[in-house]
């Protein structure tokens, strides 16, 4: 499978800038965790994926510190591409995390078309 990471028009993805605010050790989880991803596609291990809505989805990953959700949209059906990125807090997606996730969904539909 594909993976690829939104990003501003600016340049460099939200992921990144994400992953360089971690630890080295919860980076080098969360990096081997989506090379599964490239490598088995949903049978990847160390990780769970989930529906939210629409085109909308998730995927947990525990890490040393605690746990991380990624939302991503299918962009066809061997290409993800990872729209936002945050630490979880609780066991659902706080409102304004889900705000980001479904902006940057739109503006990367909008780009696919």
């Amino acid at each position: 499978m594909q993976v690829t990471f939104a990003a501003p028009d600016s340049g460099r993805s939200y992921f990144e800038r994400f992953l360089a605010g971690l630890s080295v050790e919860d980076r080098a989880v969360i990096l081997a965790v989506f090379q599964d991803i490239q490598d088995y596609g949903f049978a990847a291990k160390g990780c769970e994926f989930r529906h939210i809505e629409g085109k909308l989805w998730e995927t947990k990953i525990r890490a040393p510190t605690g746990g991380y959700r990624f939302f991503y949209a299918m962009i066809t059906p061997e290409h993800m591409r990872v729209l936002h990125s945050y630490k979880k807090q609780g066991p659902k997606a706080p409102v304004k995390e889900l705000k980001v996730a479904r902006q940057r969904l739109r503006e990367v539909l909008s780009h696919e078309k």
